[in-house]
């Protein structure tokens, strides 16, 4: 089976209107810069987007909410994102937020086949409503079900033709937990080598998750914000 391609514009080109998609990245590091760009040129509409957070205004998926793609999203963290804001307080997309444990549990579980799950965290507050509650130990638990989607789109610092993946440093973040919990898992790195190049030890993500993978190109690799030590 030939997992390569040679753009992200192919890699996605069976996305279609309606589909959950998951994004990997935290704020802009580890994100599939190319991936989301191909997504934003394809025009799908009418999309559940399932990621930490949803990027900043001009960049990340904060590009999919001005092309009007996203009506509902699933996350951890939107406080980078006034265009997010705005369209939370008109109606215009449905916002579920979960604490971030809460949030890569979710995940995870969804990878291992673990339909739900109890966790302390949200008893008493909104993220709680609505949901089950049980006690264990004398102890309140919510239950939580698990997180899959049609599309992961993720992004590796190194990976082989086989799709087996390396992540650098905290870029690995939600990649390697949404490459498992997706019917159809795409991946993006900065390095493609030829299979048996990467040391076994090494691999984070094995290739079994990975359906698609591509080299990606230019990129800008953004941080929200830049703070620098007075001189």
């Amino acid at each position: 089976m030939n997992k390569v391609f040679t753009s992200a514009d192919e890699a996605i080109r069976d996305i279609q209107d309606g589909a959950a998609i998951m994004v990997g990245g935290f704020g802009l590091c580890g994100i599939p810069e190319n991936l989301i760009a191909a997504l934003v040129r394809r025009g799908v509409k009418n999309l559940t987007t399932i990621s930490n957070n949803v990027g900043v205004d001009d960049f990340g998926l904060g590009k999919c909410l001005y092309a009007g793609q996203i009506t509902r999203h699933i996350g951890s963290y939107v406080g980078e994102n006034k265009k997010l804001e705005e369209m939370v307080l008109t109606g215009q997309i449905d916002l579920q937020l979960l604490p971030q444990g809460t949030f890569s549990e979710c995940l995870r579980a969804g990878g291992a086949g673990i339909p739900a799950f109890f966790t302390p965290a949200g008893v008493g507050t909104v993220v709680a409503e609505g949901k089950e509650l049980r006690e264990f130990d004398g102890r309140t638990y919510v239950m939580e079900h698990a997180l899959k989607a049609d599309f992961a789109l993720i992004k590796a610092w190194k990976g082989d033709k086989w799709g087996n993946l390396v992540y650098r440093k905290t870029a690995r973040n939600f990649n390697p937990m949404m490459a498992a919990a997706a019917r159809m898992t795409i991946a993006e790195v900065e390095h493609l080598v030829e299979p048996g190049e990467l040391d076994p030890d090494l691999v984070h993500t094995p290739g079994i998750y990975v359906q698609r993978i591509l080299q990606g190109k230019n990129y800008e690799k953004r941080i929200e914000r830049r703070t620098l030590r007075k001189n």
